[in-house]
């Protein structure tokens, strides 16, 4: 099975503190998988690594997307605007251009193969536009084409989101936190556009994610950071909760790490067909 992304002695200090530590991980071309753990375990900080928004300490390090290093040793490669057209980051707080169309700020998501002219005057060609609104209707939001960013709700404008990055034919999607100020219907509606894109599309999907059911029951595949460490690495229904409260600590419910206050292990049925093996492995 091809690599979409290998992650080798990952390590990153901030000032004093231990970010991430010796991290190894990597994600087959086609999964979707959950990255769980309590604030500060170092998720963020791993996701952005990936795309090279920041740079590891200078150790033995690694990290390829699609079989092209990212940085090495704490130094990004000279291709590195290349390789970040191919994947797509999805933020917690959306980073759309507030004043402008939902149409437009979907449109953004082709300025890596867009001359820097056109991308300027907003000139795109007829098979643009309709990739655009056909990425917008994917996502139910077609209907607001033409409207401003900034009058539509969170859930909304993370869809939006969402279609930029399928505009963009982005091969790798890095979502982090995606339905962290979320209701739980918005957050439903985004986990299941991220969920078909990856069935689909066969887009492979990285998200982080607080509510460990939308984790369950998302994705096949689960990786719990705790203290910048991997502590568990397999598939989701191999997550117990003791490995939980391992994790966060806590007994379940009480940091809000459940999408709607509920236990994430009752009534559990998965969204997706668990016939993938994944051997699951605790870190100690």
């Amino acid at each position: 099975m091809e690599a979409a992304l290998e992650i080798s002695n990952l390590s990153k200090t901030f000032g004093k503190t231990k970010a991430l530590e010796k991290v190894a991980l990597r994600v087959d071309v086609g999964e979707m998988v959950a990255l769980i753990g309590a604030s500060g375990s170092g998720k963020s900080t791993l996701l952005r690594h990936v795309p090279g928004l920041i740079v590891s300490d200078p150790c033995d390090s690694h990290i390829k997307v699609l079989g092209e290093i990212v940085q090495e040793q704490g130094l990004l490669t000279s291709r590195i605007r290349k390789i970040r057209s191919r994947i797509g980051f999805i933020f917690q707080q959306f980073n759309l251009v507030d004043r402008l169309p939902l149409f437009i700020n979907v449109l953004a998501g082709m300025l890596a193969r867009v001359p820097t002219w056109r991308s300027l005057i907003r000139f795109y060609k007829p098979m643009e536009k309709r990739m655009a609104m056909e990425a917008l209707h994917r996502v139910g939001m077609s209907q607001f084409a033409t409207q401003r960013s900034s009058t539509l709700s969170g859930g909304q404008q993370q869809r939006a989101a969402i279609a930029r990055a399928m505009v963009q034919e982005a091969e790798l999607i890095l979502a982090d936190e995606p339905i962290a100020s979320l209701d739980p219907e918005s957050s439903r509606q985004v986990m299941g556009i991220l969920s078909q894109i990856n069935q689909k599309d066969g887009v492979t999907v990285l998200v982080s994610l607080h509510q460990v059911d939308y984790a369950l029951r998302y994705c096949r595949r689960i990786v719990a950071l705790k203290g910048g460490k991997i502590l568990y690495d397999g598939p989701s229904q191999g997550l117990t909760r003791q490995m939980l409260h391992d994790v966060y600590g806590t007994k379940l419910g009480e940091s809000g790490i459940c999408g709607e206050e509920m236990d994430p292990f009752h009534s559990f049925t998965p969204a997706l067909p668990m016939d993938l093996e994944i051997k699951g492995r605790v870190m100690i």
